[in-house]
């Protein structure tokens, strides 16, 4: 199974839907890529870590969550998501496929060092708004698919007199 490291402030700070804008807050913003990366990783079966740095927050203890596929992990106090991205790149990024995700370029030379691919904030950005197309797509086919039977649609007496009508011509 392939895994992702995404520096999500990093990934915030770069795509256009994310970026600071008149109403911006980091909250909204982390919510948002969050639910992005669960259908993304649902529907990729990729298993991801989004790591936001929690560095200057005193007291900060590391926090992780699970979401499905997802991890969503805030740093410890005085560690950046890129240190804490560059320790698991460094456990497991010869053992198995391993991309980071962010924009920073010394970032993604450790991690390139490490065994790992990279992938810039933006060309994620251009992937996972590729996947929402697909996925939107199996949804209408699914949604089409079953709009169209028309046994699901009548009850049993009118699909019965139909099929006597269709035999009887």
């Amino acid at each position: 199974m392939k895994t992702i490291f995404v520096d999500g402030y990093n990934v915030i700070n770069s795509w256009p839907n994310l970026k600071k804008t008149k109403d911006f807050s980091y909250e909204s913003s982390r919510l948002q890529l969050i639910g992005d990366l669960q259908n993304y990783s649902g529907f990729k079966g990729y298993k991801m870590y989004i790591v936001f740095d929690a560095q200057l927050v005193k007291g900060s203890l590391q926090k992780q969550e699970k979401q499905g596929n997802l991890f969503v992990v805030f740093t410890k106090e005085g560690e950046t998501a890129d240190e804490y991205i560059e320790r698991m790149v460094n456990n497991i990024g010869r053992k198995s496929e391993v991309c980071v995700v962010t924009s920073d370029s010394l970032e993604q030379q450790v991690a390139f060092q490490r065994g790992a691919t990279r992938m810039s904030s933006i060309e994620f950005y251009h992937e996972v708004i590729n996947t929402q197309k697909k996925i939107q797509i199996n949804i209408e086919k699914i949604y089409l698919e079953k709009r169209n039977c028309l046994e699901e649609r009548i009850d049993e007496k009118t699909l019965e007199k139909l099929e006597k009508i269709r035999r009887s011509h």
